[in-house]
């Protein structure tokens, strides 16, 4: 049985030394590389994919449209700050599922023992895992994105800042956020179903203006499910400044990312190996 060694687990200061840390970008940058590689191989089903999705999103906004064309103002909320809330969402989770597009599989590479082929490289296991895989119709809902910030979005140089600092924001929630409830799977066996439910429930919420959340609903926005923290960036980051706000949502973004490493890297003690043979280049 293949077995984890805590002290081989890499550290932060060995991959900040800055040789073996332009080796690891460039071994980002090859994944993704041949990940894209990969989903252009057959180009009209990836224009497709991709297309179909934009023409998803863009559904939603023409419903969003109708509503205010006949209602203004939605609980202080304007039709901008809405198309920006789905610019943002929908921008956060394209980057994540293109460009660690494996986070929404580690419960079934847990359940059925397929991290092995990940423990056996000399790579940081989390991110090897989470840079494996590209989800091509996600390639749509940044572009969408970028087409709802171009038509809707301040183009000034401090609007596109703000813009790209909430994009970051949201995609580094939904990545750890991802990771944390796929790590579920170390200790609960096989939560592919469970996981994939609070994953959906935290892209859904992220969708809709926090202003129509009241009482207990809030409270779990931003805390169980932190959709809030998404949600809200077109009202406290980019309308304007909420800096008490914005410390929270770089509060929360470090919560999530050190419990979703504690849990992997926690949970890999406990992993049992399903003795497959693969090789990665």
């Amino acid at each position: 049985m293949l077995t984890v060694d805590s002290k081989r687990l890499p550290t932060i200061s060995e991959y900040g030394q800055p040789g073996k840390f332009k080796r690891l970008l460039r071994f980002v940058l090859a994944c993704w590389k041949l990940n894209l590689a990969g989903a252009m191989e057959f180009r009209l089903s990836f224009l497709l994919t991709a297309g179909m999705m934009i023409i998803n999103n863009v559904v939603w906004i023409v419903f969003w449209g109708i509503y205010f064309g006949r209602f203004h103002v939605l609980n202080g909320w304007e039709m901008q700050d809405v198309m920006m809330l789905w610019a943002v969402a929908a921008g956060g989770f394209g980057v994540m599922a293109t460009f660690f597009g494996n986070a929404t599989r580690i419960s079934n590479l847990i359940a059925t023992g397929q991290l092995d082929i990940y423990l056996t490289q000399p790579k940081p296991v989390l991110l090897h895992v989470l840079i494996s895989r590209m989800s091509v119709s996600a390639i749509g809902d940044v572009l969408f994105a970028l087409l709802i910030y171009a038509a809707f979005g301040d183009k000034s140089g401090l609007g596109f800042l703000k813009f790209a600092l909430a994009m970051v924001l949201s995609t580094l929630i939904f990545i750890f956020f991802t990771v944390i409830v796929n790590c579920l799977a170390f200790w609960l066996g096989s939560t592919e179903g469970l996981s994939l439910q609070l994953y959906n429930a935290l892209l859904t919420f992220t969708t809709y203006p926090t202003s129509i959340f009241k009482g207990l609903g809030k409270i779990v926005l931003f805390t169980v499910l932190p959709a809030g923290f998404i949600s809200y960036l077109p009202i406290g980051l980019l309308r304007e400044v909420d800096l008490p706000f914005i410390l929270a949502a770089i509060g929360i973004v470090l919560f999530l990312c050190v419990v979703a490493i504690i849990l992997f890297y926690g949970g890999l003690r406990r992993y049992s190996s399903g003795n497959m043979m693969g090789l990665r280049r």
